[in-house]
């Protein structure tokens, strides 16, 4: 396990993140230039070793509600990956063929209905026709977003997941 300055550092050779001291020691990170409301890349790095780095738009992570992955246990090679994908994630402004990021799906290929639960069980299914992105109950539309990031991010703050199904 890395130790609390090892993180601090590694997070501190991103230009593009800036450090913000929080209660009890901890330290964030925010990424300024992000085209989505969130801009918290690493959250509560604390003394102890733990911090949670965003990867809510990103596959293959096991996220907390918020969209974070605890980093306690990661190698210096993994935070870095997981930086670069998370401020690739967030760079994306909707704009066709923006991202190329592996991990992140884009905005211009097909997009396949995709299942999302919450912590009851309930579910929700995100799906693209034309140039929007629907979020439905049943058979019932509940939300309708211009981009991909929106309607993850409406999705994540509601308290749902990507099915891992």
């Amino acid at each position: 396990m890395l130790n609390f300055e090892q993180k601090l550092e590694i997070l501190e050779s991103f230009p593009t993140l800036q450090r913000k001291n929080v209660s009890l020691g901890r330290v964030n990170f925010h990424y300024e230039e992000s085209q989505s409301d969130k801009k918290t890349i690493a959250l509560h790095i604390h003394p102890n070793g733990n911090g949670y780095i965003y990867a809510g738009l990103l596959q293959g992570y096991d996220l907390d509600e918020k969209g974070y992955v605890n980093v306690r246990e990661f190698t210096a090679e993994q935070i870095k990956t997981l930086v670069e994908a998370s401020i690739r994630s967030l760079s994306n402004d909707g704009e066709e063929g923006e991202s190329e990021s592996e991990g992140v799906r884009e905005e211009n290929h097909f997009y396949d209905a995709e299942v999302w639960i919450n912590g009851e069980e309930e579910s929700l299914t995100l799906t693209r026709d034309e140039d929007l992105w629907y979020i439905y109950t049943g058979p019932s539309i509940e939300m309708v977003f211009g981009t991909l990031q929106e309607a993850k991010e409406y999705l994540w703050e509601e308290g749902f997941s990507p099915s891992r199904d």
